[in-house]
């Protein structure tokens, strides 16, 4: 359940944003393996909420966790290349992600990005936001004939809403499409597979040694890349034919490296459309379906959210510029962002020996960024487990967000769609709450656990009403 505090003025309970219970601050290595593959947020101690670094020993490697902004400067900011992706945890993406942008690193992650940067330019935005707009007409459509005061799982509405996003904006198809919707059932399978759960990823095998990967692991690796395969090689012969839409999959294709001339293979390009999956789909449905249930939780927000949709959406004509009259739903978006990172922690491996707050960090050893921990710091942030999206708005706030605010990571390395995923949620969130009005079900509250992102354990239940007509497709300005 969520927890309780007092307000200092009314003294009346407000609750606080369920988190998950942390561990005893010591466990055997296989009391923690059994935690970490339940979930990897509750497989850890209370406090790193509060310590700047900790260190982690096991017979087989050292990690070190830092929560201190002036080493979180250092492994994404100023030397990333010291700090390439762990192999480890490659080990647990390999089978769906092989070699994508997302877990390479050096000379091949520098080709990848080189393609793939441009098609995110700022530019981009405003071409595809009629897409997320008519993904949003249609989950609002969808969600029309559940709106009559049931309990909605609305974290598999919001997966439906990014999955038709994904596809509509990567292959200009809708979720309804057969092969989109056969992904999109794969991915929630392969999330439940537990990927990072393996034997690589706690022991220093040599490349020959096999990895043991589960076998429900391969089969929905398996899958999704076979379907995305199939709308690769379709998009291609498109190219070739002359008749592809003018989308992100064929600017992907037809995008050279600037210094070697290369575009991407087939096959590269299935590595890079799944982790656009992974990382599109996954984490903006993590993100909405928690923004819904904090509106829920907290209705005075949802009716400020509400309010400014109301006006901003002109039922006439809907233009890109309408994304910049949302500031309350933008802000919502990012305080559920620092509460609910969709990635809780970012795995890094140090290239060289170091020495971090006066301790040595061995060459080889597991460096670890935790948006989940930093964000809720208690040395950085005012009340760091409230919801309050008015706090980027104080000193503390601004700090906070130049120091220590990392949903997107940063550096070099930071995610190339981090304004789309800003965009889409706004959008998105401002839509459905417009529509609709929220409630908490009958239910115990949802308890935030990480696979691959942070999900509910048991799902996000919430009751809808209708609050006022769904908006049209056919009135943007395209």
């Amino acid at each position: 359940m969520a927890e309780e505090t007092a307000c200092p003025v009314t003294r009346h309970a407000i609750p606080l944003p369920p988190k998950p219970t942390a561990r005893a601050d010591k466990v055997s290595l296989l009391g923690y393996l059994r935690l970490f593959r339940r979930d990897i947020l509750s497989a850890q101690p209370k406090r790193l909420y509060h310590a700047w670094m900790a260190e982690f020993r096991t017979p087989f490697f050292r990690s070190y966790l830092c929560n201190d902004p002036a080493l979180v400067e250092l492994v994404l900011r100023t030397r990333p290349k010291d700090f390439p992706k762990s192999e480890r945890m490659r080990e647990g993406l390999k089978p769906l992600l092989r070699d994508s942008v997302f877990i390479t690193n050096g000379a091949l992650w520098e080709h990848q990005r080189r393609i793939i940067d441009p098609a995110f330019e700022g530019g981009r935005l405003r071409e595809v936001f009629p897409a997320m707009w008519d993904a949003a007409v249609a989950a609002t459509d969808r969600l029309l004939a559940k709106a009559d005061g049931r309990d909605v799982e609305v974290e598999a509405e919001a997966s439906h809403l990014a999955a038709d996003i994904i596809f509509r904006t990567i292959f200009s198809v809708p979720i309804e499409n057969e092969v989109a919707q056969q992904v999109f059932r794969a991915f929630r399978a392969h999330q439940m597979a537990r990927p990072l759960v393996n034997i690589g990823a706690v022991l220093p095998l040599p490349n020959w040694f096999p990895r043991f990967h589960s076998r429900a692991t391969r089969r929905t690796a398996a899958t999704i890349r076979g379907l995305i395969e199939q709308l690769t090689v379709e998009r291609q012969a498109a190219i070739r034919a002359g008749t592809a839409p003018d989308d992100l999959a064929t600017k992907i294709m037809t995008t050279p490296d600037p210094e070697t001339g290369r575009v991407f293979s087939n096959d590269e390009m299935i590595d890079q459309v799944a982790i656009f999956f992974l990382a599109g789909h996954e984490t903006s449905a993590s993100a909405l379906g928690w923004a819904l249930y904090l509106l829920a939780l907290y209705p005075e927000w949802q009716e400020k959210v509400a309010a400014e949709a109301l006006e901003a959406f002109d039922p006439e004509k809907i233009y890109f510029s309408t994304i910049s009259k949302l500031p309350i739903a933008r802000a919502v978006f990012r305080e559920t962002m620092r509460l609910y990172p969709p990635v809780p922690m970012f795995v890094r491996e140090a290239a060289r020996d170091e020495v971090f707050r006066d301790r040595k960090v061995t060459k080889g050893a597991q460096v670890i960024i935790s948006p989940w921990h930093l964000h809720r710091h208690e040395r950085i942030w005012d009340r760091p487990d409230e919801f309050d999206p008015d706090r980027f708005t104080t000193p503390n706030g601004r700090e906070g967000l130049k120091c220590a605010y990392i949903p997107f990571s940063a550096g070099a390395r930071v995610c190339p769609g981090s304004a789309f995923a800003m965009a889409e949620g706004t959008l998105m969130l401002a839509m459905l709450i417009r529509a609709f009005k929220f409630e908490r079900a009958d239910r115990p509250e949802p308890v935030p656990a990480a696979h691959l992102t942070v999900r509910a354990r048991d799902g996000i239940h919430l009751k809808l009403t209708p609050r006022n007509p769904p908006l049209e497709k056919d009135k943007i300005d395209r």
